[in-house]
């Protein structure tokens, strides 16, 4: 295979791409052409135009790059560019992940997760061990002191805010259900009738 190095200028974009690529995407993008250089050529065509890779093309240009590598395939029908480029952002996503050893490359990796297209915080948590996940799951759902105090605060205003008028009852006046006594009020905080 025969890798060009050429001026990202002298490339094209194709008028529709099939992938879509997100702003975080060409971040993490970015991160890993940091990390490791440009490690896959863009796809062009015998007239520039990108047939597969312009998420690695625009990654570069955001990245200030002027150049690139670039793998030219020259006597595709019209068709057969597109039908590669279906493909290319197709057959990646049939593989698999190999859980196992990916575990086994976190724990080689050691504190050292600093991974493009990962977060760093998710990666340390599959490679905590069991005391760290103990302590963690321990902590969890327990409230600080300050905390606290701001709960039993909204709780005593909330209990002030429920508490009925004080009404003071004439022990010489009748009481309710006695026959007599027909004297009550509505309570302002919930519209119950307290009789007096």
């Amino acid at each position: 295979m025969k890798i060009e190095r050429l001026p990202l200028a002298d490339i094209k974009k194709p008028e529709r791409n099939v992938r879509i690529h997100t702003e975080k995407q060409l971040h993490e993008f970015g991160r890993s052409i940091t990390m490791f250089g440009q490690i896959r050529p863009i796809v062009i065509d015998e007239n520039n135009t990108i047939m597969a890779g312009v998420g690695c093309y625009d990654t570069l240009q955001l990245l200030g790059r002027t150049e690139g590598d670039f793998y030219r395939v020259s006597g595709l029908s019209e068709n057969q560019k597109k039908k590669l480029m279906i493909a290319d952002n197709k057959i990646y996503g049939l593989g698999i992940d190999d859980l196992d050893t990916f575990n086994t490359f976190l724990d080689e990796l050691k504190h050292d997760l600093d991974v493009p297209g990962f977060d760093e915080d998710i990666l340390r948590s599959m490679v905590a061990d069991a005391s760290e996940i103990s302590k963690k799951i321990g902590e969890y759902g327990k409230i600080g002191a300050e905390e606290i105090a701001q709960i039993n605060a909204g709780s005593v205003k909330k209990e002030a805010m429920m508490a009925p008028p004080s009404v003071e009852v004439n022990p010489a006046e009748p009481q309710a259900g006695d026959a007599e006594s027909d004297k009550r009020i509505i309570c302002p905080h919930c519209n119950s009738e307290i009789w007096l």
